[in-house]
């Protein structure tokens, strides 16, 4: 009953910290038409069911109440076959491979596997530490999993030192950039392993931290105050987050970064020749997620807004 009683309240913080997620089968005609996500009626789901989004390199995912899973975009790996995913609690979308995270707290995979990043549905042997799993994050071409007592595991390439996590102790979020991963403590304080030629790992001094998000070489941070703070290249200038205020949502993309304002509209910053920050018409905006080039938004009514490049 105590372990029960355990899980139960870490669950909770965790939905606290990280989207949920659902997804089904691609379909060709799901229609992305201009900065508004279309289903035709023929196909329409119940739009007031989906929960939340996440967006990868070229693929969306829409976690909706059920338990199920909807997914749009390219289909190479295939990382869109989710289709009978079932009792799914959240969902991350990497660059080629889209993860899940079931009820029971083990973790489904689909998509490319050339590193070994759908290593994670195995209960024995190498894949054992894939159980009593709260949280996902799907990165590049590794992924990885906080455990019901704040320690992370991880599945994939470990070339730049992005999985040596297995050290890490009172973790309560965590999110998988292109090459490296970060992990926020209960204390508000962050961690980083992997990747850090643009100092995207540079977060030791990072105090009052309440959500974290990895992009393709920048870290991002939501503080307690609303405001945010940001780590690595600014070539295109996703780090100027530093005048964002009332800001309780945050999502670094590939050289872009966007925040959700407690208003319910969003901001931008970075890169947008494909017009990834076009959002500042957007309104009742509850979750956000940016992608490789583009942007989603989850508005309160279900339906989703896009702005940018049209996998």
């Amino acid at each position: 009953m105590r372990w029960l009683l355990f899980y139960s309240t870490a669950l909770m913080l965790v939905f606290m910290f990280l989207p949920f997620a659902l997804i089904a089968h691609y379909n060709p005609n799901i229609v992305w038409h201009a900065s508004n996500f279309i289903w035709p009626p023929s196909i329409a789901p119940n739009t007031a069911n989906f929960q939340t989004i996440d967006a990868g390199f070229s693929h969306t995912v829409v976690l909706q109440a059920d338990g199920t899973v909807l997914a749009v975009g390219q289909n190479s790996a295939p990382q869109l076959n989710v289709s009978n995913w079932r009792n799914i609690v959240s969902v991350s979308a990497g660059y080629h491979h889209t993860v899940g995270l079931r009820a029971d707290g083990t973790v489904i995979a689909v998509g490319d596997n050339s590193r070994g990043q759908l290593n994670v549905f195995g209960l024995t042997g190498w894949w054992e530490g894939w159980r009593h799993v709260i949280a996902i994050s799907a990165g590049g071409a590794h992924t990885v999993g906080l455990r019901v007592d704040g320690t992370v595991v991880g599945a994939g390439h470990n070339s730049a030192g992005q999985l040596n996590v297995s050290d890490w102790r009172d973790i309560v979020n965590i999110s998988a950039g292109r090459a490296h991963t970060v992990g926020l403590r209960s204390d508000g304080t962050v961690v980083g392993a992997g990747h850090n030629s643009f100092g995207q790992l540079n977060v030791s001094d990072w105090r009052d931290i309440v959500n974290i998000s990895a992009g393709r070489a920048h870290t991002v941070g939501l503080r307690s105050d609303g405001t945010a703070v940001a780590v690595g290249s600014n070539r295109s200038g996703q780090l100027n987050v530093f005048n964002w205020t009332d800001i309780v949502a945050i999502s670094a993309g590939n050289s872009h970064t966007v925040g959700l304002r407690a208003s319910g509209t969003v901001v931008g910053t970075g890169y947008s020749s494909f017009g990834q920050l076009n959002v500042s018409d957007w309104a009742d905006i509850v979750a956000i997620s940016a992608g490789d080039s583009y942007t989603v938004g989850l508005r309160a009514d279900g339906t989703i807004l896009t702005a940018g490049h049209k996998y």
